[in-house]
């Protein structure tokens, strides 16, 4: 992963309907969300409307110092229609678990219908990360080995190659 800074990793989700109610509306869901300055913390988050100004998220720090961009790092999350609860690593720590009673009041849960997308990006700059300085250096990268998703035993619909 990469890290300095101004650097932005990210792997999250969209809901496909982003055409026709736009975002924050259609939801979105942080699986690994890295700021460069800090290449030891993970943050999982969602967002939606009526809450995206109010953080809803937390961060996960590796032990001892170690950093993302050291090795290869499971992200990921369980996702049922009112339940996201996010993971690093395997053996699976849970770091954060989100459901409708985490939004405030009035805030509509949009992770219950719909299809999401993936999006797998490194940004560089932005209000989050800020801009490169002299100490940034180029180039970087984000490798990544594999993105699975399985559905649950029983369920109903299979997830959309889409």
């Amino acid at each position: 992963m990469p890290d300095g800074q101004g650097f932005w990793p990210a792997f999250w989700m969209l809901g496909n309907n982003i055409s026709t109610v736009k975002w924050p509306a259609c939801g979105e869901m942080d699986i690994m969300e890295s700021v460069g300055s800090k290449p030891s913390t993970n943050y999982g988050s969602i967002h939606g409307a009526g809450f995206i100004g109010t953080k809803i998220g937390t961060s996960y720090d590796l032990p001892d110092g170690a950093r993302f961009g050291d090795a290869f790092h499971v992200f990921g999350i369980l996702w049922s229609p009112e339940l996201i609860k996010y993971y690093v690593d395997n053996p699976a720590i849970a770091y954060a678990t989100y459901t409708p009673s985490s939004l405030p009041k009035g805030a509509v849960w949009p992770f219950d219908a719909g299809k999401f997308f993936f999006i797998l990006n490194v940004a560089v700059g932005g209000s989050w990360p800020g801009a490169p300085n002299s100490t940034t250096t180029f180039p970087q990268q984000m490798l990544v080995d594999y993105v699975r998703v399985y559905a649950e035993p029983g369920a109903t619909a299979a997830p959309s190659r889409e």
